[in-house]
């Protein structure tokens, strides 16, 4: 049986017989009166081994019965590597149901295929120094067969194993993308959900994670035809059902940034969620062919979520610097806004349009709200749409003040949980001077969609506590001085959400129970802690935290009258245990030490920053993920 040699194989074939193989560039030549640049020498360097093996795809074909890779591999150092003992390729062909590679024990017709190099026919040869061809038998694949193609080399004890790469893919094979599923997952081959190190690359080394899981995941299960049980439909529609408080998954736009034009209620992904009987949907969607199932589940009944987009989009808030009325009290004026137009606040509350609007009356230092100044007003409108709030007297009597809103749309069943809600801040004011007036200014670390990438359902986690701008709006209740317990998890803003996330607050928010009641760790337990860039995209310097401390009742079983310092109250959060304690106390940190009665004003004495500020020799970024 005579092999049938490419042009390539066939030259070297020859340059070898002519006893040429090995000669390399004699150099460039220099200008005159100077020597030339050596030339790489007649045999290039190469190695046997590898701790990572890098593959540059060259060529790929379809044939019948079988799929030919040509490709160069080389080691960490960029070296050619020989010596190549193992390869592994697989097809999840393009069918009328969608991307499927059947099991060798499928009793029907079956599609796709897989090889390694132990596989019956199959070759891997290497053809000049680094340069390898692998021929992978696939007896169901005919040469104009379409699908995603992926292949992995290497995983001897010598060579280590490349990543799987996604040699090519269909066009729209896919309306998922990788970006939107690492905005929570930031990096599925560095996670500890399941089986990470099939998550591939393409062929400029840039992660495709949606096609490296089609090859097996693909939208065919596996008893009809396709390889995995669970297709990659499931695994978006049904695996995240519960994956968090106040995520919705029929707000496809979160998965899915392009349009997802399905056109049968029996067609794959609709029938995850939907039954096949339903002739009325059945009828809507062949009828039209052209609409975005996106669109069609946003305006869905079931979630109201285009209301609450649109009602969102539409409507602001703002609040007027603290003035002192004819009374002698301090009176803030609330306005709300569709656009540019004044809306009539008492018109709005009477119809029951409103469910809430009020204003909270703060004492300000630092750039941090430090208490409650007041918590009683007397509230009036004023005939133009605005509403006043008056506080007859102040509590803390600190240098400056300044006021917090919040107004809800009532368009739910609770209107605490379910409407949508806007927060204002108002200037900031001298107490001692009211006409002295600066723009209110908080350190807020984190990204304006930090919170809504996974809290999709644009409802408010409770009264104002809207998840837009990086959760800015909480911090009205959940500050420095408001000493909430927060379920005692942790106090102030950072802290509260390091622990309802990954800390204690995780373990005893009750936000999702098993069936005998228990409390269960929230779906971001099971993401990577570490992948702080899911908040901070712009990282974090810890010599920019204020040196405050903040009341954390919270840390002390619900006890007022004790203060944590900051960075301590953060890393806290997460890391509790006696040994981390003693490291943060031993370098300043403080943790519920009684607090004074200008606690707001006192520096402290932690020094964390000195060597755990990032870019320091044991900075964060050393230990957490502030990268994608």
């Amino acid at each position: 049986m005579m092999k049938h040699l490419t042009k390539r194989k066939l030259a070297f074939v020859i340059a070898a017989a002519m006893g040429i193989a090995g000669c390399g560039s004699d150099g460039k030549d220099g200008e005159d009166g100077a020597p030339g640049e050596p030339g790489p020498g007649p045999n290039p360097p190469t190695v046997e081994t590898s701790e990572v093996t890098n593959v540059e795809m060259i060529n790929h074909m379809i044939e019948d019965g079988q799929v030919t890779f040509e490709f160069q591999i080389t080691n960490e150092d960029d070296l050619a590597i020989i010596g190549l003992e193992k390869a592994s390729a697989e097809l999840a062909a393009m069918t009328e149901n969608g991307i499927a590679r059947s099991r060798d024990d499928f009793e029907g017709v079956q599609v796709g295929g897989s090889a390694s190099e132990s596989t019956e026919g199959a070759s891997l040869t290497l053809l000049e120094n680094g340069n390898y061809e692998f021929i992978a038998p696939m007896p169901n694949v005919e040469a104009g067969t379409e699908g995603i193609v992926r292949l992995a080399v290497g995983g001897s004890d010598a060579i280590a194993k490349s990543r799987y790469i996604v040699v090519s893919k269909p066009e729209n094979v896919h309306t998922t993308t990788t970006e939107t599923c690492q905005s929570c997952h930031v990096d599925y081959a560095a996670s500890h959900l399941k089986h990470p190190s099939y998550t591939a690359i393409d062929t400029e080394g840039e992660t495709d994670l949606v096609a490296g899981c089609m090859t097996c995941h693909g939208n065919v299960a596996r008893d009809d035809g396709g390889y995995a049980r669970n297709t990659m439909q499931k695994i978006g529609h049904i695996n995240h059902q519960e994956f968090e408080k106040d995520f919705t998954p029929t707000n496809c736009y979160t998965c899915h940034a392009e349009p997802v034009m399905n056109t049968s209620i029996a067609g794959n992904g609709c029938s995850d969620c939907h039954s096949t009987d339903m002739s009325e949907s059945a009828a809507l969607l062949s009828a039209n062919s052209d609409f975005d199932a996106r669109e069609f589940h946003a305006k869905s009944a079931l979630i109201g979520l285009d209301e609450r987009q649109t009602t969102r989009e539409e409507h602001s808030t703002s609040l007027s610097a603290i003035y002192m009325n004819d009374l002698g009290n301090y009176c803030t004026d609330l306005t709300l806004f569709k656009g540019e137009e004044v809306l009539d606040i008492e018109a709005l509350y009477t119809a029951g349009t409103l469910s809430y609007a009020s204003t909270y009356l703060h004492g300000y230092n630092n750039k941090s709200i430090v208490g409650r100044e007041s918590r009683s007003y007397e509230e009036s409108y004023k005939g133009d749409g605005t509403k006043t709030f008056c506080h007859e007297t102040l509590d803390l009597q600190t240098p400056q003040i300044m006021a917090s809103s919040r107004v809800t749309f009532n368009l739910g069943t609770d209107a605490s949980y379910d409407g949508v809600s806007f927060t204002s801040y108002s200037p900031v004011t001298e107490l001692a001077d009211l006409n002295n007036v600066t723009d209110y200014d908080r350190r807020h670390a984190v990204t304006t969609d930090s919170c809504t990438t996974c809290h999709n359902n644009e409802t408010n986690y409770h009264k104002n506590g809207s998840y837009v701008e990086g959760g800015l709006d909480c911090v009205a209740c959940h500050n420095n001085g408001q000493d909430r317990s927060a379920k005692n998890s942790a106090p102030g803003f950072g802290p509260m959400v390091h622990s309802m996330h990954w800390g204690l607050g995780n373990e005893l928010s009750g936000a999702k129970q098993d069936e005998d009641g228990n409390n269960i760790a929230n779906s971001a337990d099971r993401l990577n802690a570490e992948n702080c860039v899911s908040c901070h995209a712009e990282g974090i310097e810890l010599d920019a935290i204020p040196n405050q401390y903040m009341l954390s009742k919270a840390y002390n079983g619900g006890v007022s009258g004790v203060m944590t310092s900051p960075i301590m109250a953060n890393c806290f959060a997460c890391h509790n245990d006696s040994s981390a304690q003693n490291h943060m106390e031993q370098n300043g940190g403080e943790l519920n030490v009684p607090a004074t009665a200008d606690w707001h004003t006192e520096s402290t004495a932690e020094s964390c920053a000195t060597c755990h500020d990032t870019g320091k020799s044991f900075g964060i970024d050393k230990f957490h993920k502030f990268e994608r």
